[in-house]
């Protein structure tokens, strides 16, 4: 049963500023930047939110700002903006791989990096790759500012570390000046506009055919987009086996797309074959 458009109110908002003070008034208004997500709830008839104010005039949260350091994206960057950056191209491949996966080109199009992580999916594409590459999530609201790494930013199911008053404003990545190889791939049921039954995105470092260090990260295989330290630590200081490891380290459900068993075979193949691609 589709949702009636007259029980809903759309405010655009023309300042960042003005959307805080709508959010933080207590009125229950929520923020719609691309809508990817919040469109489907709206069309099945259970979108929960009534007041909706729009991100999509605030320049403050489209930029993608280049430092020395660092690359900041604003929260209402596109998918399709981040594949085409040429900065995240070179030093980021896993987040504009990712972003490629994201639904069909019109969702790319539309859909944010922002809305995707505070939609909180664990089978969210773009989400993996922000662990791998040491995300820093930067909150703003009437109250003032705040950061948080983007590893702690999920707490459990659709459970983030954010106020209801406030907004994801950028996602900072840091940039490194090491060399590093990178390993990402989607398993779905179709290799285009399918929802992941398992994710991987992973990096290393190599010097001297020894793996001095790494990062491992999966969608659809916990309530929350996981990193995985345990398995990390096995790769390299080579003490226990990385495949036993992270079949212990994951959590993997049984529901309409795939089995809890499959997910976790599929983890440990990923897993092997981006070892199996490392110098």
């Amino acid at each position: 049963m589709r949702s009636v458009l007259g029980d809903y109110n759309l405010v655009v908002s023309d300042t960042l500023r003005s959307a805080l003070v709508m959010l933080g008034n207590g009125e229950g208004w929520r923020p719609i930047a691309g809508g990817t997500d919040l469109m489907v709830l709206l069309n099945a008839g259970t979108l929960p939110f009534r007041r909706l104010v729009s991100l999509r005039k605030l320049d403050d949260l489209r930029q993608i700002v280049v430092t020395e350091t660092s690359v900041s994206i604003g929260a209402a960057v596109t998918y399709t903006e981040i594949q085409r950056h040429p900065v995240l191209q070179s030093e980021f491949p896993l987040l504009c791989q990712a972003a490629s996966w994201t639904g069909s080109v019109a969702n790319q199009n539309q859909g944010t990096l922002g809305g995707n992580i505070v939609n909180a999916s664990p089978a969210a594409d773009s989400l993996p790759p922000l662990l791998v590459h040491d995300a820093q999530i930067h909150l703003v609201s009437m109250s003032g500012s705040r950061s948080v790494p983007y590893a702690q930013f999920h707490l459990g199911y659709k459970l983030l570390a954010m106020r209801p008053d406030e907004l994801l404003h950028s996602i900072e990545l840091p940039r490194r000046a090491e060399n590093w190889c990178y390993y990402g791939r989607k398993v779905g049921t179709r290799r285009a506009q399918a929802i992941s039954k398992v994710a991987i995105a992973a990096a290393a470092r190599v010097e001297d055919r020894r793996i001095r260090d790494v990062r491992l990260a999966f969608a659809s295989i916990a309530p929350i987009p996981l990193r995985c330290i345990e398995t990390e630590l096995a790769i390299i200081q080579l003490a226990r086996d990385p495949r036993r490891t992270l079949a212990s380290e994951i959590t993997p459900i049984s529901d309409i797309r795939s089995t809890a068993e499959y997910r976790s075979r599929v983890a440990q193949n990923l897993l092997t074959e981006f070892l199996e691609t490392l110098p």
